[in-house]
This record gives structure tokens, sequence and C-alpha cells, in this order.
């Protein structure tokens, strides 16, 4: 099952967890899509866009679970450094949520990733 992670601040994800859906964060509604990175990516995009933040949630997306009707607004685009980043443009319905997990902070103030990233 290929996954996709997003980084997302916990009071925004408990949100979507009521609503059934996460229409992504005010960074994410500003471009028109939701952010996400590959396993491979997620740690950069860690440190480089929530360095020192707490109170977060790292969710693992199954991009095969998003259905024939999403697939399509999921998009494979150049960005930092000329890497390829998965951009959703739609609303994830939490179905295609794997898991969900605390993103804490660990004493040398790097983000403590969940044993599944490994």
């Amino acid at each position: 099952m290929p996954l996709i992670y997003k980084i997302a601040d916990t009071p925004l994800w408990t949100a979507a967890v009521a609503n059934g859906t996460f229409d992504g964060s005010p960074h994410d509604v500003r471009d028109g899509f939701i952010h996400f990175s590959t396993a491979a990516q997620t740690r950069e995009t860690a440190a480089r866009h929530f360095a020192g933040q707490r109170d977060l949630v790292l969710a693992a997306i199954d991009t095969v679970a998003l259905g024939d009707a999403l697939i399509g607004a999921l998009k494979w685009e150049t960005s930092r450094g000329g890497d390829v980043f998965p951009h959703l443009y739609a609303a994830l319905p939490l179905h295609a949520v794997v898991w969900a997990k605390p993103l804490p902070l660990g004493a040398d103030g790097r983000h403590v990733f969940p044993v599944e990233m490994v």
C-alpha cells in the first residue's frame, strides 16, 4: 500500500476526525491543495516547516484508499529542491488514513517519529 504523510496541528486534526474529512491547514487552503510528503521527505518537512512546534499529529494515508473519485485529484508536483511531492486538490476523506500518531519533540528539539515510519 503506497503511503503518503501529513503533519497537522492536533486541534485541526481533531476537528477533522469529528467531521470525517480533513480540508487542510490554513497554509494548504491558501495554496489550494493539501501538502503531503513521502516517507523519505517527511523528516525534512517537519524540520523546515514545523521546527520546534509541539502538539502535532503525523498521519499516514493510503493513496489507493482514496479511490477512483479522488486519485485524479492527487498530483505529484515538483517543489522543494526539484523533489516531487504529493498534493491533493480535494478534501482528504479520513477513511484513507491508515494511522495518525502524535509527533512529539525530543530532548534535542527535533520531532520524534513513530516506529511505523522506521
